[in-house]
C-alpha cells in the first residue's frame, strides 16, 4: 500500500510503500521526548516529494542514524539509517502519515536506553 507523509507544515511531504502491520515505540533519549511511533522500511521505499535541502538533520551518540526534521515547523516525519546487515533503512514517524489509524496497530516496545 502507499501512504503519504508529511511534517506539520507541509515543507516536508513523502510517500512510503509498504505494509504497515507493527509499530515500535522505543524509550531512547530522542524517541521518547518526540513521542514518535515508528515503522521501519527499506529506504528505497520512502520516496521524498519536496527537495531534499529542505531537511535538517541531528544526529548524536554513534552518528549512525538521521534523524530527519523540518526547519520550519520542527517536526521529525522519518530517520535513516542502517540495518546490522547494512541495508539502508527508513524509520517512518507513522504520526506523520494520512489517514492512518494507528491506534489500531501492534505496538512493540524496544528498550533503546539500553544501547
Amino acid at each position: 500500500m502507499l501512504y503519504k507523509g508529511s511534517c506539520h507544515c507541509g515543507r516536508i511531504a513523502f510517500e512510503v510503500e509498504g505494509e504497515l502491520e507493527r509499530l515500535m515505540d522505543c524509550n531512547c533519549s530522542i524517541c521518547s521526548r518526540k513521542g514518535s511511533l515508528l515503522w521501519f522500511v527499506p529506504r528505497d521505499k520512502l520516496q521524498l516529494l519536496t527537495p531534499e535541502s529542505d531537511l535538517s538533520a541531528y544526529q548524536f551518540g554513534a552518528r549512525s542514524i538521521q534523524h530527519h526534521f523540518c526547519p520550519v515547523c520542527g517536526i521529525h516525519p522519518f530517520g535513516e539509517g542502517s540495518d546490522p546487515a547494512g541495508k539502508r533503512m527508513a524509520a517512518v514517524n507513522v504520526r506523520c502519515l494520512e489517514e492512518v489509524d494507528f491506534s489500531s496497530l501492534p505496538v512493540d516496545h524496544f528498550d533503546g536506553l539500553k544501547l
